[in-house]
């Protein structure tokens, strides 16, 4: 019995000496400010996509200057294009043109709630009206392809029945050509996601809307703007 005892004292030793090293080493971890848990290994990290901590939506991207004149200059075009489209619903008398107008102006002015909403985001001016874009004076020279001049909108909005729903199908054939020119700049220039997925929107849209503009008026049609 005597021999069993001494035997087993070295091993009670080398277990005191062990467990007394774990409790320094612990110590240690919280003396330097860090908890006794984050000293254990860490687990392995979540799946790309599965974590908890994942921001909800993430950024588009980065924009660039192609994405702002994109944005200032698409807003008052768009606006033009719901003002012509107002005055034909008002004043024209094919039913069919008017559901056009209607066509146009659902699908421009959501649009410009988002660029307007892009706009602000950046820190970037929003244009008022439809006049506000350089070198456009009221009643001058549009600085962007496809505005209408003041006098031509003032003509639109002097026109009625027939004549009416013709002046406002050749205007707005000539403006979605200046629209769809001003979304191939930003598919090529542009940099934000959104905004080139929108000018692909508008190049598709407002092309199909040419065709059908052009089906309603015929072929070798005079233009009553004067271009």
């Amino acid at each position: 019995m005597i021999m069993k005892t001494s035997r087993s004292l070295p091993r009670r030793a080398a277990a005191m000496t062990a467990a007394a090293a774990v409790a320094a080493l612990a110590l240690t971890a919280c003396g330097n400010g860090t908890k006794a848990s984050e000293a254990l290994p860490a687990t392995p990290a979540a799946p790309s996509g599965t974590t908890a901590s994942a921001p909800a939506s993430a950024p588009a991207g980065r924009h660039n200057k192609a994405d702002v004149a994109f944005a200032q200059g698409m807003i008052p075009h768009h606006r033009q294009a719901v003002a012509m489209a107002d005055m034909v619903v008002a004043h024209g008398s094919s039913n069919e043109v008017k559901a056009l107008a209607e066509k146009v102006e659902q699908e421009q002015s959501p649009e410009i709630q988002t660029m307007t909403t892009w706009l602000k985001s950046w820190g970037q001016r929003v244009p008022q009206g439809m006049n506000e874009m350089p070198g456009m004076g009221h009643g001058g020279p549009s600085a962007m392809p496809g505005m209408m001049s003041d006098r031509q909108m003032n003509q639109l909005k002097g026109t009625s029945g027939a004549a009416c729903d013709r002046m406002f199908l050749t205007m707005m054939i000539e403006h979605h050509q200046g629209a769809i020119e001003m979304a191939n700049t930003e598919k090529r220039q542009g940099a934000y996601g959104p905004a080139k997925k929108m000018a692909r929107n508008i190049v598709t849209s407002q092309t199909a809307e040419i065709a059908q503009m052009r089906k309603m008026l015929g072929t070798g049609v005079p233009s009553p703007t004067g271009h």
